[in-house]
């Protein structure tokens, strides 16, 4: 039996429940709303941290939303692959992985009163939208992932907010520098998304999804992920050379252009589920390298340049 349908136990069932590989999405964002605070002053190290712990149980009770409605919907049994398989292969109740998700944003809740405390309760009411929009992405009467918005929503509030949220509670304000630095995370983090889509279009279909790859059909799909990937580096490129945050150490981010080309070419070769998932795990591996590649160029400019 494949890796991707086996059964687990203790541990491990909520291991996979919170879907590992996806919470690159959760720690990237901060690393690189820190790194770019950096230009501006010193950084808090246990705003960082708290900061990273609240967006990584947000991302995980995400996760576990998607589990629980999924399945309420009929579109998850033991043959799916990418899921947690939490209730159809190792026997958690519906409810107890919905209580577990609403735990998990009771803390990240609790957390958020403390970067509040310590910036603006203005971050307060931001933090809900985002996890509002983590419990609707699956949940409510009109999902995000049955639309052809879903990648465009996860990189809009993973990357963008999450890293402006950082870069704020760091430095008492916003700056163009990194919004300019969240676009190539952005796009990152919705391929993400677009590759889990790719993977499940014949059963997204058939349960009446329309997302953006349903829309345009597996080709044209993969063709926008690659110029996608190809716009996030030179979205770098750019900033690397221009005034007056440019920084020959943001460079250090085309260590990790092999993965988005093996993604591509992956996603191309493949067709079934089973097939795609070495795929989907390249998109989520090259999100974690460009991320810390992004975040450790970013740091050491920034320390330099003071």
């Amino acid at each position: 039996m494949s890796e991707h349908l086996a059964t687990h136990t203790g541990f491990k069932k909520y291991y996979h429940l919170m879907r590992p590989h996806t919470l690159t999405a959760a720690f990237v964002p901060v690393l690189v709303g820190t790194a770019a605070a950096r230009y501006f002053g010193p950084v808090r190290f246990d705003l960082l941290i708290v900061m990273l712990i609240a967006c990584l149980l947000i991302q995980a009770a995400t996760n576990m939303f998607n589990e629980y409605f999924d399945y309420k919907r009929g579109l998850d049994d033991h043959t799916s692959v990418g899921i947690g398989g939490a209730i159809v292969r190792n026997g958690m109740s519906p409810q107890s992985v919905y209580n577990l998700a609403v735990a998990f944003y009771i803390v990240a809740a609790i957390l958020g009163l403390y970067i509040c405390a310590s910036s603006s309760w203005w971050i307060l009411l931001v933090g809900m939208v985002c996890m509002a929009v983590g419990y609707l992405y699956t949940g409510g009467p009109f999902p995000i992932s049955w639309t052809p918005f879903g990648e465009l929503f996860a990189g809009f509030f993973m990357g963008f907010v999450i890293i402006m949220i950082t870069f704020y509670i760091h430095t008492g304000h916003t700056h163009w520098y990194p919004a300019l630095m969240s676009i190539p995370v952005s796009i990152n983090i919705g391929m993400i998304n677009m590759a889990n889509n790719i993977r499940d279009r014949v059963k997204d279909k058939a349960s009446g999804r329309k997302t953006f790859v349903i829309l345009v059909g597996k080709r044209i799909a993969i063709i926008t992920m690659a110029i996608l990937y190809f716009i996030s580096f030179a979205v770098i490129l750019y900033i690397t050379f221009a005034k007056p945050y440019g920084s020959l150490f943001l460079l250090l981010v085309l260590l990790s252009a092999n993965l988005p080309i093996k993604a591509v070419n992956r996603f191309f070769k493949g067709d079934k589920p089973l097939e795609l998932m070495p795929a989907m795990k390249v998109t989520g591996q090259f999100n974690t390298l460009f991320g810390f590649l992004l975040a450790i160029g970013l740091y050491i400019s920034a320390v330099l340049a003071i």
